[in-house]
């Protein structure tokens, strides 16, 4: 979807989980990797505070919700690395409390 606010266009998003990567991936071969489906407008990998390694998941947005759809059918199950990745489109971040 997309609105008009003053004369900037604000384009919503869909946001993409990938989960089971291989450990050792890039942000840049994330974005690569989902690239070939169209416009990827961030790439990011999950990494943990603790040792400063990937968790082996990350998020990909997209502008392009049918490019989105697409890049899910096309990657999910599919083998990187000797992994099968899961890819579906991400559910809003909950609000849960630090303990």
């Amino acid at each position: 979807m997309n609105a008009l606010c003053g004369t900037l266009w604000i384009t919503e998003m869909t946001s993409i989980y990938v989960g089971n990567l291989p450990y050792p991936i890039t942000e840049d071969e994330l974005r690569n990797i989902f690239g070939s489906y169209g416009e990827v407008r961030s790439a990011k990998i999950v990494i943990d505070r603790g040792n400063g390694r990937s968790k082996g998941f990350g998020f990909v947005e997209m502008p392009d919700k049918q490019a989105a759809d697409n890049a899910i059918a096309g990657m999910n199950g599919k083998a990187l690395n000797g992994r099968d990745l899961r890819v579906n489109e991400a559910r809003p971040k909950e609000n849960h409390p630090r303990q």
